[in-house]
């Protein structure tokens, strides 16, 4: 979902807010993709095994979709950063909170959650809410109001190849060349796009 941002926001913003796409960031924009195919494009592949992984696929690439207009709009309208994210965690918790609970109590979607110890569920709370939500949400929309989307969503290019690196670090697995490569090229694409762009106000 973060390796395929950067495209779903260039995308958005050309249409959406007349942004051209420079030469220079959409060569950086080619280096995220080749970057990304040669870390994850294994696990890509997988979906045309026959299984069910596309679903999964399809359902990060449209969370990615989601991620980028609420970019997109939040350049546009100027959100507030703190009104935004406070906006966003209320709305989500309205919607997905009963409907997560009806479903569970209709015995639709199963769950574990409860044989999970509170001391854990206390954690998640705590660090997926105030963490994952409230810090990174109000640094994130601040950023795109100062940076731009496209620009802002450069970044988490590297969500992938960091990821890899975290799971032969911490997990074990095997360092392959691909991990390299691929970490190298988003990391040069990502300097492509962000020298190409300008802040607000910057005289050309």
């Amino acid at each position: 979902m973060p390796g395929s941002l950067p495209l779903w926001t260039t995308l958005l913003a050309w249409l959406f807010l007349r942004e051209k796409v420079a030469a220079t960031r959409a060569l950086g924009l080619g280096f995220i993709v080749l970057g990304d195919v040669l870390v994850g494009g294994a696990s890509l592949l997988m979906a045309f095994d026959g299984g069910e992984v596309w679903k999964g696929d399809l359902l990060f690439m449209t969370a990615a979709m989601c991620w980028a207009s609420y970019s997109v709009l939040v350049r546009r309208h100027g959100f507030d950063a703190v009104r935004a994210t406070m906006a966003i965690t209320a709305f989500a918790f309205v919607c997905f909170v009963p409907l997560f609970a009806v479903l569970v109590g209709l015995q639709v979607l199963p769950t574990q959650l409860h044989q999970a110890p509170w001391s854990e569920i206390l954690f998640q709370a705590v660090f997926q809410g105030v963490g994952s939500v409230v810090i990174s949400g109000i640094t994130f929309t601040q950023m795109v109001r100062y940076y731009g989307p496209v620009r802002s969503t450069m970044i988490t290019a590297l969500v992938p190849g960091l990821s890899a690196l975290g799971a032969v670090w911490f997990l074990g697995e095997p360092m392959h060349w691909n991990l390299l490569a691929g970490l190298a090229l988003v990391t040069g694409g990502i300097l492509f796009g962000v020298k190409q762009a300008k802040k607000p106000g910057d005289k050309p």
